[in-house]
């Protein structure tokens, strides 16, 4: 099979038969083996009858129902595991992702050798203010933080090779990370390509600024994770160190100073330096037991469930 097209959605039951038609009319004319997989992340309108009546129609289009919300990163990861086209394409259900774009993407993936490819959505028709300053801002930050060169990390429209998707573990909110899991991982052939950005032509943006909170969170966590998160001990190690060499350097000063240069001074508890010695040796021993207790979880913990899925169609 050449192309996976892997789409979570959530209450878009206005787009879905003009986008499945838009992917299927693509697909016929690049004489392209397809399969479209639409996970539904706990809609409350008519999108679940909508994929299952258009895969009874169509054995190519598939779906995953899961049993409430559990976020775009989630619906994406059960996509990934189900995905079997050597090249897998991501993009999001209100028709702001073009299909027309897949030939150049998939030629990208299979002809110049990319692990992954990321739209860059240039021209842009959400509103200024709450969502494309926000955007650039989140942007810059992340090419800071993570090294990966993009211009749009939010961007649905992204191509993969099948291997990528198969060997990266999307959780949490880390669905707008993708690119730099890809490349913590290994894969480093990561590109670019503008495409074209459409205006929402149903429902409402699900965008907020609670997701923009949560965006620039997530790339702390994924920056931490990256550096530290397979040996812990490192950082919080370091950060106990440093403190607690801060409260033995004041501690030894008072005691020198008590002892031989003010003997008849005030007693060592009455002075400031005495509770800051005290402060940062307990903040330091802090961060080793945190070190410890983060290489003992890394070393035990188990995998669990992080979505329940309702229902599959033709899996």
């Amino acid at each position: 099979m050449n192309i996976s097209v892997v789409i979570p959605l959530l209450n878009e039951q206005e787009s879905l038969t003009e986008l499945n038609d838009w992917i299927a009319k693509v697909m016929q004319s690049n004489h392209f083996s397809y399969e479209v997989i639409f996970i539904d992340d706990g809609s409350t309108d008519d999108s679940w009858q909508i994929i299952s009546k258009l895969s009874n129609q169509n054995n190519q289009v598939k779906g995953i129902r899961f049993l409430k919300n559990y976020g775009k990163s989630q619906a994406l990861h059960a996509g990934f595991k189900k995905a079997q086209g050597n090249v897998v394409i991501t993009m999001d259900a209100d028709l702001q992702d073009n299909p027309d774009e897949i030939p150049e993407l998939y030629s990208m993936i299979v002809n110049d050798g990319y692990d992954l490819v990321s739209g860059w959505k240039k021209k842009r028709y959400d509103s200024v203010i709450a969502k494309n300053l926000p955007s650039k801002l989140f942007n810059w930050a992340a090419r800071k933080t993570s090294g990966v060169k993009l211009n749009d990390f939010n961007c649905g429209l992204k191509a993969y090779k099948l291997d990528v998707v198969k060997n990266i573990d999307v959780n949490g909110e880390m669905h707008r990370y993708i690119p730099v899991l890809s490349k913590n991982a290994g894969f480093t052939k990561i590109g670019e390509k503008i495409v074209q950005h459409q205006a929402r032509k149903y429902g409402e943006t699900k965008f907020g600024m609670n997701r923009f909170i949560h965006g620039f969170l997530d790339l702390i966590t994924i920056w931490f994770l990256s550096r530290f998160g397979k040996r812990p001990m490192h950082l919080f190690g370091a950060l106990g160190v440093i403190m607690f060499a801060i409260g033995f350097g004041f501690a030894f000063y008072l005691g020198v100073d008590k002892l031989f240069l003010n003997p008849s001074g005030r007693l060592i508890t009455q002075r400031p330096q005495f509770y800051i010695a005290l402060s940062t040796m307990i903040i330091g021993t802090q961060f080793f037991v945190a070190g410890f207790l983060g290489e003992i979880i890394l070393r035990t913990k188990q995998n669990k469930k992080r979505y329940l899925v309702k229902d599959r169609l033709n899996f």
